[in-house]
């Protein structure tokens, strides 16, 4: 490997120049409620995932990167597409000037969730010391600044950085959906990326670069039990009327243990490997019980209290969260009336080897045959998403990796399993099997993504923006 000649001053100075304009833009990007399709049906009507681009767009377009284009796509049907290009500093860098970097982020956003603290709200940007709360700051509306920055950065620095790609989609909440279309329409132009930067995961604290081994797949959809055509008074039909929730009751116990949690269903298991049980054993070893951030009531406790079992539930064993519900009336409304329908929305995370086509045929088996009562039962709007294992780390990324977070964080990298999906990395990792993969993110243990009071901090978007610069250097001198 050539010796980094980069200069880390400049890198540094440059990522907190741009940083501070960001953030004013980071604040116009929060109040707008560009909610994901799959939770606004009316998504273009509305305007919103339009407004976000055009203002991500513009930003990108104004910055001082040699031979930058910023392209949107919107393909018919499809939500709207970032699609910018980045030529190599040097056609000599790296294995030639076909040589990619492909860099990924999304700007789609989650629904408002209720929650929020007195002052805050989703669409309410606030900024509080260091960090700047709101939905989707920080999943992923800082990922196309960032991306750039780390490019800036890089020429200033006087460093040197293949071809890059930067991908922004508008889809990613709702299980990427629309990609795979803008995959195939752009093969081309993606090329054969031989390093791929995902900056939409976590982080376990904010004091280093933590990069995500894995990801978690997922299969969802809507469980149904129809029992009578209409309501009945509940005094007079119950004791000879099954309750509808009853029934789905009993058939969530087929697929999940109410006592322990445990998944029921084989198709939804697998080996873990060793190498990752390694690193999560590692990993809990320095950070400790990871649950202990979480704002558990008064008196509750985690599923357990073993610091490298919880990395291990939250990566490699398979969960259910009831996430929605459907036929139940709010409890001020609600009279005594036997229900004639329950709806659950289902969500299954998967450990990261387990294909999500298996894992619906199987789910679908279980719950649908054999119906308590005859009730009509039904389980669709399926969807899945694959998770993701990380190749080996070829030896210079390794080294990148370490140097880039003692040059941005003073500490070195630390790698660890997600617990959530992100379906591109999936897709890539199935099409470009000799890439690398840098993956990481901002999101720490209690900016709480998808939920109330969500934050990005500032200090460590910037940071990772310096990291991130520092990886493209040496991928760029590798040899």
């Amino acid at each position: 490997m050539t010796a980094v000649t980069i200069d880390d001053t400049r890198v540094h100075d440059t990522c907190a120049t741009a940083w501070d304009g960001i953030v004013p833009v980071l604040h116009d990007y929060i109040a707008i409620p560009n909610v994901s399709p799959d939770f606004d049906a009316d998504w273009r009507e509305h305007g919103y995932m339009a407004q976000a681009v055009d203002l991500i767009e513009g930003w990108c377009r104004a910055r001082p990167i040699p031979g930058l284009t910023v392209e949107v796509h919107e393909l018919p049907g499809r939500t709207p597409i970032i699609l910018m290009e980045i030529p190599a500093s040097d056609p000599s860098t790296g294995s030639g000037p076909d040589d990619t970097v492909l860099i990924y982020g999304h700007l789609d956003k989650q629904p408002e969730m209720e929650g929020w603290r007195d002052g805050l709200g989703p669409w309410t940007p606030v900024l509080e010391g260091d960090r700047l709360y709101g939905r989707g700051g920080a999943d992923d509306g800082y990922a196309a600044f960032a991306s750039l920055t780390a490019i800036e950065a890089v020429h200033a620095a006087g460093g040197v950085h293949a071809r890059c790609v930067v991908l922004i989609e508008a889809s990613e909440e709702s299980g990427s959906t629309d990609l795979a279309a803008y995959v195939e329409e752009f093969a081309d132009r993606i090329g054969t990326p031989s390093l791929v930067i995902c900056l939409d995961s976590g982080c376990i604290d904010y004091e280093r670069m933590w990069v995500t081994t894995s990801l978690r797949g997922m299969a969802e959809g809507i469980l149904s039990v129809d029992i009578v055509t209409e309501g009945l008074h509940s005094g007079d039909a119950s004791g000879m009327v099954p309750s509808s929730f009853r029934i789905i009751r009993q058939l969530i116990e087929r697929v999940e243990d109410s006592v322990t949690g445990e998944i029921l269903v084989p198709e939804l298991h697998t080996e873990i490997p060793t190498g990752r049980a390694a690193e999560a054993a590692s990993t809990a070893a320095e950070i400790g019980a990871l649950a202990d951030h979480y704002p558990f009531v008064e008196g509750a406790r985690p599923a357990t209290d073993d610091p490298t079992d919880q990395l291990l539930a939250r990566t490699w064993r398979p969960t259910l969260s009831t996430v929605g519900a459907d036929g139940l009336p709010p409890t001020n409304r609600a009279g005594n009336v036997l229900r004639p329908r329950t709806a659950l929305k289902l969500s299954f995370r998967l450990p990261p080897t387990v294909h999500p086509d298996v894992a619906i045929e199987a789910l679908t088996k279980v719950l649908t045959t054999d119906a308590p009562y005859g009730a009509q039962v039904s389980f669709d709007h399926v969807q899945g998403a694959p998770g993701w294992n990380a190749p080996a780390t070829a030896e210079w990324l390794e080294s990148a990796m370490s140097t880039a977070s003692e040059q941005a964080f003073g500490r070195p990298a630390r790698s660890f399993g997600e617990g959530g999906t992100i379906p591109f990395m999936g897709m890539l990792g199935e099409a470009f099997p000799e890439a690398q993969f840098l993956i990481t993110g901002v999101l720490g243990p209690d900016a709480n993504a998808h939920g109330p009071n969500e934050y990005l901090h500032v200090p460590t978007a910037r940071r990772l923006s310096m990291a991130v610069a520092h990886v493209l250097d040496a991928h760029g001198r590798r040899s």
